[in-house]
């Protein structure tokens, strides 16, 4: 047996190579996570073992990926859902769980067992799902909605039927008060973390932001996380459950940003390890036992099929066309880790024969390893099926042909999109220049789009990413990003490319201005001086100087590098001050489900609750309005963009959702 520091080097070394390759051939990392168990695992080589620590760390990335989720969730969106969540949720498991109980009784199966093996069947692997979507962009699309519902209520549901399964096998007769306080144990357990989120938190972050320490901040978010999920965990929930309520309560703060950014690097390879663990389960061995895997082929196709027109069944009066139905039950049509739980419990007991419980269980392992494919392809099988063709092209094809003609023709590209890139774009619109925009940030770049900004993800140092942005044909390059090691990594990547393009970079001072001047810069604009020469103009202005001699001294301000603004009173403490902090105006979208107290009511009603946002956009069936009349009358499924300070997004967002 390897050592553990061994193990962890072949994981990691072997992880690397698959996401490489799986990177260059445009598939999904998820599957080459699986793949690295598979290979690796105790059914083939061997060379990593199954272990409780593995599967505690597996636990935790999945705990980690519902928490992030729930920084997207806020609570008003989840009241908003309510009726999607405890009526779509429980028609798709009770009639999933029924229907496989019955075909489970016909095999001669008790009828107790046959209801705990049709809730194994009935659960969906959150983890996978939820990654793929948002991979993919579809959580915010009908579908994934409603996907996503149904995975909350089986995590919910997971918790009766695994009371039912302890009980079965530990010999007790059904008792209807044990399961009554297993369910109110886990009920006691939101109510806890909900109350602890809704009035510890946000007092809890603001203390450690104020205390400036970035150590401390990413500690307070490893706490809040696992102290969450463990006090889920002790109540019979899931890991998964709690953290994803941990978040819902920070999507409400102003520190939803920062924290998803601190914990992102933590959910990433821990999900990476719930992946392998997932592709450890599969005894390829099974391969080369024909009856066996024939068995348990017949199952997986019987699985998914069956799952998929159930899922889609249920789901056909919660929306308005039978492809959404469909894509959702194909979406909901994959195995789950806790399926695999109680399948692996019975079948430990003996409650249920070798000769169905092994396939039924290598058939839901199978599901969730195919499952990126399936997920990829939902859209097409679902047409497939029903027969339909396919629109000419989707509002997200059309804004990336639109985008693809601004690259080829004269254009500003905007390097970050942030409050300063968002001004200097709508003033070259009002202008009549086109741009194109790059940012990192996935929750602007999604409001962005919905908006109709043509804006692109990545990062705006790649070079390969510049050429995508028509670097060849742009007119200039405006960098606004406020850190300059940030603005410098970007101005070289240009200048190995355009040695001539006008470049113009912000900067928050003059502490590196020359550096950048330097290094290819056509004019740096420090933010802070160029805030104190607006103040110098107006106060002239007013002392009656004669505007001539103003805007001469303000030249010979810029000319001489500012070097008379430098020449400050620093504070005695000269601790760092957060001047931006100060300007956190963003874009946020929200999506109006079909319960939200906004559907049926016009945006004046919705300022009149307390909502002092900006309403930038409305997209309805993927046509945009921009700046909508105060008299536009909302309905669901509209995609409402607004623009405000982060505490004012929160509160409009609630007034949309709940009132």
């Amino acid at each position: 047996m390897s050592t553990p520091l061994a193990q962890c080097l072949i994981i990691l070394a072997a992880s690397v190579f698959m996401v490489s390759v799986a990177r260059r051939l445009r598939l999904p990392t998820s599957l080459a996570y699986l793949l690295v168990g598979m290979l690796l695992g105790p059914h083939a080589l061997g060379a990593i073992a199954d272990s409780s620590a593995t599967r505690l760390l597996a636990e935790l990335g999945v705990a980690f990926l519902l928490f992030t989720l729930g920084l997207e969730f806020s609570l008003p969106r989840m009241l908003a859902m309510r009726r999607e969540v405890f009526g779509l949720g429980a028609a798709q498991v009770s009639l999933t769980a029924l229907s496989f109980a019955l075909l489970a009784r016909l095999l001669g199966v008790p009828w107790l067992v046959a209801v705990v093996l049709g809730g194994a069947v009935a659960m969906s692997s959150t983890a996978i799902l939820l990654q793929q979507l948002t991979e993919r962009s579809e959580l915010n699309r009908t579908h994934g909605r409603l996907a996503f519902s149904m995975l909350l209520f089986q995590d919910l549901a997971f918790v009766p039927f695994l009371a039912l399964g302890s009980a079965l096998i530990g010999g007790q007769a059904l008792q209807l008060g044990r399961g009554f306080l297993a369910v109110l144990g886990g009920m006691l357990a939101i109510v806890a973390v909900l109350a602890a989120g809704r009035w510890l938190l946000r007092p809890l972050f603001h203390e450690i932001a104020h205390s400036r320490l970035r150590e401390l901040f990413t500690l307070t978010v490893l706490l809040v996380v696992l102290g969450s999920a463990w006090v889920s965990h002790s109540a019979g929930l899931s890991f998964a459950l709690g953290a994803f309520l941990a978040g819902m309560m920070l999507a409400e703060t102003e520190y939803r940003h920062q924290v998803e950014a601190v914990i992102r690097p933590f959910r990433d390879l821990l999900l990476g390890l719930f992946f392998i663990s997932v592709g450890m389960l599969l005894d390829l061995r099974l391969l080369f036992r024909p009856a066996e895997l024939s068995a348990a082929l017949a199952m997986l196709v019987s699985l998914i099929v069956l799952k998929a027109l159930l899922a889609a069944l249920v789901t056909r009066p919660f929306t308005t066309s039978r492809f959404k139905a469909l894509r959702t039950g194909i979406v909901m049509s994959i195995g789950g880790e806790f399926g695999i739980a109680l399948c692996t419990l019975l079948l430990q007991a003996g409650l249920i024969a070798p000769r169905l419980g092994v396939p039924l269980l290598m058939a839901m392992v199978l599901s969730m390893v195919l499952s990126p494919l399936i997920l990829n392809h939902n859209k097409r099988v679902a047409r497939f099926v029903l027969g339909e063709r396919a629109p000419a092209a989707t509002a997200s094809e059309r804004e990336e042909a639109a985008t693809r003609e601004i690259a080829a023709r004269e254009h500003v590209i905007l390097c970050g999109f942030g409050r300063v890139g968002q001004n200097v774009a709508r003033v070259l619109e009002a202008h009549g220049f086109e741009y194109i925009a790059l940012d990192l940030d996935p929750a602007r770049i999604r409001a962005a789009r919905q908006v109709g900004d043509p804006v692109i993800f990545g990062d705006s140092a790649d070079e390969e990413l510049l050429h995508k942005a028509g670097l060849d044909s742009a007119s200039a390059v405006v960098i606004s990003f406020s850190d300059p090691a940030t603005s410098l990594g970007i101005l070289r990547s240009i200048r190995r490319l355009q040695t001539q393009l006008p470049v113009l970079v912000r900067t928050a001072d003059d502490a590196r201005l020359k550096e950048l001047q330097d290094a290819g810069a056509t004019d740096v604009v420090p933010e802070t001086f160029e805030a104190s020469l607006m103040l110098v103009s107006h106060v002239l202005m007013l002392l009656h100087v004669p505007v001539s001699r103003v805007v001469r001294t303000l030249g010979e301000i810029r000319g001489n590098r500012y070097a008379v603004l430098r020449n400050i009173i620093r504070r005695g403490d000269a601790r760092p001050v957060d001047e931006a902090s100060e300007h956190r105006e963003e874009l946020k979208s929200v999506v109006i489900p079909p319960g939200a107290w906004s559907v049926g009511r016009s945006l004046a009603e919705v300022r009149g609750r307390g909502a002092a946002v900006t309403f930038t956009g409305v997209r309805r069936h993927g046509i945009l309005g921009r700046e909508p009349a105060a008299d536009t009358v909302l309905c669901d499924g509209d995609i409402v963009v607004i623009y405000g300070q982060p505490e004012e997004l929160e509160r409009a967002e609630s007034v949309l959702l709940a009132g």
